[in-house]
C-alpha cells in the first residue's frame, strides 16, 4: 500500500514538472549585428568606359637637310640630351653641319647686299626731295631693298634647316643613336617629342548613354599603376551619330595630367559623372533586400531589428542613394542582416 502511494506521488510530481518549464526557456536568442550610423554624403551616377591616353602634342622631327650630326647639351643638366629630358619651345636639340652648304647660302654676302641697298635707298630719297632723281628711280631702289630683305630672310631659313629645335614644350620620347660627326641623310629620323601635361582619350559610349552624357561633364581617370590617384578630366567632344555596327557613339575626353603621372599610351578607365546628389543618405548596396518591386533594409531600435521599406535614387558600383525610408542618424544594420526577420532581437557588436 505504501509503495503504491509513493509511486502515485512521484507521478504527480513528474507531471507538475512537465507542465512548468524553466522561466528563461521562452527568451528569444539575440542575433549579433554590426550597425552604421547614417550620415549625409555625396554620390554620383557614373558611366564607365575605357580608352588609351594620348599626348595632346606629338611630333617626329626628321632631318630637312644632310649634314654631320651634333647632339647638343641640355642646359638643365650640362650633358647631352637623352630620353625623358624636358625641353622648352625653341631649344636647340641637334645641329647638323655642312660647310659647303652654308657657304652656298652666303649669309654674310646677303647681309651686305641689304646694307648697300638701304644706303642707296637713303641716297635716292634725299636726291628726290631736291629734284635730283625721278620718282621712278627712287621707287626702283625700294624694290632692290625689298628683294635684298627677302634674300636675307630666305638664307636664314635655309640655315635654320640645319638646326633641330623643339616646336613646343615637351619631353623627348625617341632619340635614335648616331655617332657624333657622322653624316645623316635628308629625311632621317632625329628626335621624337610629346607634350602630355594635357592628354586626351577617344572613347566609344553605348547608345543607351546618349541622353545622359553631355559636353563639359567631369570625368574621373584611373589606372591600375596609380591605385591611390584619380586624375580629373572633362568631356570635350561628342558625336551625335550612332554606329550601326557597334551601337556606340564616339566622344573625346581631355585629361589634366599636370604631374605627368599618366604616360602616353596607357590604357585607362574613365568614369563619367552624369549626375550627382549632395547631402543624401548613402548606404551600401549589399545590405538592401529586393522582393519583386520592393526594397528594404533593417535598422536597430532598442535592440530590435526594424524593417524599413526604402526608395532609391542614384547608384554607383558599391553604394546607392536612399530618397525615402531612412533618416540621418538611423542605425543601419550592415553585418548579420542575412537571417533577420521583422522585430528580431539583436545584439549590437560595435
Amino acid at each position: 500500500m505504501k509503495n503504491r502511494l509513493f509511486l502515485f506521488m512521484a507521478l504527480l510530481a513528474l507531471l507538475a514538472a512537465c507542465g512548468n518549464p524553466p522561466q528563461g526557456s521562452q527568451t528569444e536568442i539575440e542575433t549579433p549585428v554590426s550597425v552604421q550610423e547614417l550620415k549625409k554624403g555625396s554620390i554620383s551616377r557614373l558611366i564607365n568606359t575605357t580608352g588609351t591616353a594620348t599626348a595632346t602634342y606629338s611630333v617626329e622631327l626628321n632631318a630637312e637637310m644632310s649634314g654631320f650630326y651634333n647632339l647638343q647639351n641640355n642646359p638643365s643638366t650640362g650633358r647631352p640630351y637623352k630620353l625623358g629630358d624636358a625641353v622648352k619651345k625653341g631649344q636647340l636639340i641637334i645641329h647638323l653641319e655642312d660647310q659647303e652648304y652654308e657657304n652656298g647660302i652666303a649669309l654674310e654676302s646677303k647681309k651686305l647686299s641689304l646694307e648697300i641697298a638701304e644706303q642707296e635707298q637713303n641716297k635716292q630719297e634725299a636726291l628726290y626731295e631736291k629734284g635730283g632723281v625721278t620718282l621712278s628711280e627712287m621707287r626702283n631702289t625700294e624694290v632692290r631693298v625689298t628683294n635684298a630683305r627677302y634674300d636675307l630672310e630666305n638664307a636664314r631659313l635655309s640655315l635654320e634647316k640645319m638646326s633641330v629645335r623643339a616646336p613646343f614644350d615637351g619631353v623627348i620620347v625617341s632619340l635614335p643613336h648616331y655617332t657624333p660627326q657622322s653624316r645623316v641623310t635628308q629625311g632621317s629620323e632625329l628626335v621624337g617629342l610629346m607634350a602630355y601635361s594635357r592628354m586626351y582619350m577617344e572613347v566609344n559610349l553605348p547608345e543607351s548613354a546618349i541622353e545622359y552624357v553631355k559636353p563639359n561633364q567631369p570625368v574621373h581617370i584611373t589606372h591600375y599603376t596609380l591605385p591611390d590617384d584619380t586624375l580629373r578630366g572633362q568631356i570635350s567632344e561628342l558625336s551625335p551619330a550612332i554606329s550601326t555596327e557597334t551601337r556606340t557613339f564616339q566622344g573625346k575626353v581631355l585629361i589634366n595630367n599636370d604631374g605627368l603621372k599618366l604616360r602616353p599610351g596607357m590604357f585607362v578607365k574613365a568614369d563619367i559623372v552624369v549626375d550627382r546628389a549632395d547631402s543624401a543618405i548613402i548606404i551600401p548596396k549589399e545590405v538592401v533586400f529586393s522582393r519583386r518591386n520592393r526594397k528594404y533594409v533593417y535598422i536597430v531600435e532598442r535592440n530590435t531589428a526594424i524593417l524599413r521599406d526604402i526608395q532609391t535614387g542614384l547608384e554607383d558600383e558599391d553604394f546607392m542613394e536612399v530618397t525615402e525610408g531612412l533618416n540621418e542618424n538611423d542605425n543601419l544594420i550592415i553585418r548579420g542582416y542575412e537571417t533577420l526577420r521583422e522585430n528580431s532581437r539583436v545584439k549590437v557588436l560595435n
